[in-house]
Order: C-alpha cells, then sequence, then structure tokens
C-alpha cells in the first residue's frame, strides 16, 4: 500500500515538475534561409536542452516574436529579405530582452562592428565546432557576451586602428556613395554644392541624404552631422 502511495505521489507530481523543467528552459530561434542549418542546430540544441524554435527569414522572425517571448535569437548575417543587422535592430527595439547572437560565413570588419552596433550580443562563424557554438549560445543566453577568436581578432585590430580609419566602418549599413554624402553633409555644404562635388543630380543627392537619415535613425540634417563627425567624418 505505502508502494502505491508513493508512485501515485510522484504521477501526480510529475506534469508539475514537466512544467517547471519547461519554464526553466531556454527559448531559441535559429534565422536562417538553409534548412540544412535550421535542421542541425534545432536538433544539436534541442539536445542541449534548449527550446528551439526557426525562421527563414526575417519577416518569418518577426511574426515569431510577436507571438512568444523568446531568450535568444540565433541569427545569420544574409538573409532573404533583408540583413541580420537590420534584424538585429528590429529585434531588440520590439523587445529589449531579446539577446542576439549572429553567426554567419563572414567575419569582415564592417559585419563585425555593424552587428555590435546593432546591439548583438555575439559573434559566431558557421563552421565553428559545436563546443564553440554551444558556449556562445549558453553564455550569450545567461546574459555574457562572446565572440569567436577569429572575430576577436578582427575587432583588436579595428579599435587598433580607429585614428587612421576615421568613418570607414563606422556606418556599415551605408553604401559607399552614401557614405561619400554623409561626409559631404557633415563638412556643411548644401545638397547643390553636393551635387556639384560628386557630379550628380539635385534629386540624386537629396534621394542619397534621405537614405542616410533614414539608416542612421535621424529626423534632421543637424542629428546625422552630429553622428557623422562623431565618427570621425567631415574633418
Amino acid at each position: 500500500m505505502f508502494g502505491d502511495c508513493v508512485r501515485e505521489l510522484q504521477e501526480g507530481l510529475q506534469p508539475r515538475y514537466q512544467l517547471m523543467n519547461q519554464r526553466q528552459r531556454k527559448s531559441i530561434l535559429v534565422v536562417d534561409d538553409d534548412i540544412n542549418v535550421t535542421d542541425s542546430l534545432r536538433l544539436f540544441l534541442s539536445d542541449e536542452g534548449f527550446e528551439v524554435l526557426t525562421a527563414p527569414n526575417v519577416t518569418k522572425a518577426g511574426v515569431v516574436l510577436r507571438e512568444q517571448q523568446l531568450d535568444l535569437v540565433l541569427t545569420d548575417l544574409c538573409l532573404p529579405d533583408g540583413t541580420g543587422i537590420d534584424a538585429t535592430r528590429a529585434i531588440l527595439a520590439a523587445t529589449p530582452a531579446t539577446r542576439v547572437l549572429v553567426m554567419t560565413m563572414s567575419a569582415d570588419d564592417d559585419a563585425v562592428v555593424g552587428s555590435m552596433r546593432a546591439g548583438a550580443r555575439g559573434y559566431v562563424v558557421k563552421g565553428a565546432g559545436r563546443a564553440d557554438v554551444l558556449h556562445a549560445v549558453r553564455t550569450v543566453a545567461a546574459g555574457g557576451a562572446v565572440f569567436s577568436p577569429a572575430v576577436a581578432d578582427r575587432l583588436g585590430g579595428f579599435f587598433g586602428s580607429l585614428g587612421t580609419l576615421p568613418g570607414r566602418t563606422a556606418f556599415p549599413e551605408l553604401t559607399e556613395r552614401e557614405r561619400e554624402v554623409l561626409d559631404l553633409v557633415a563638412r556643411g555644404y548644401d545638397n547643390r554644392r553636393i551635387a556639384r562635388e560628386l557630379v550628380l543630380s539635385d534629386k540624386t543627392v537629396r534621394n542619397h541624404v534621405s537614405h542616410v537619415m533614414t539608416k542612421l535613425d535621424v529626423t534632421d540634417r543637424a542629428a546625422a552631422v552630429v553622428r557623422a563627425r562623431n565618427a570621425g567624418l567631415g574633418t
């Protein structure tokens, strides 16, 4: 009889323990248009105790994030309908508590700095070993920040060369032409003078200035000048 009571108690508590474990599990959204990558990460991270959802693009990721509260987003930088940098910025604007870990084939300076500026807490290169990926996921999910050795080397080189590369990597979201326009705006040139300087039409310059302000998330020319000069442009 005592054994039956114990079994009944255990069976009664089992759903409660399952619910507690579910609440303790960290939830991850993997954003990548390569189904082989998402399937592999879902199986791997699920085996490690994470609850894993997937999305093939920025749009679908936004839908998932509106429907569920997640701890971590693991996103590729190159997506069909946008960039991981744009996705990171949008995710953190909508859900500031969500942490973002970027994973991509690219480890170039602009991508690294762009991810950091957007608010990513970590950056790992595709092809890293499972132990490295798991370490990065656990660290960022727990509130820390982590970068792969290759990326750490690039960051060191970037910050060491800031004095000699003003503005080049400060605004990775801008095209080269937009950066040129912003540099002239920061020098105090009006649109007509910029058009003469770059041999462009006034309308083209206006369009470039509008795109720059949108990408920098500023509402007026003066704010764009401040951002540009703080980054070393316009000197």
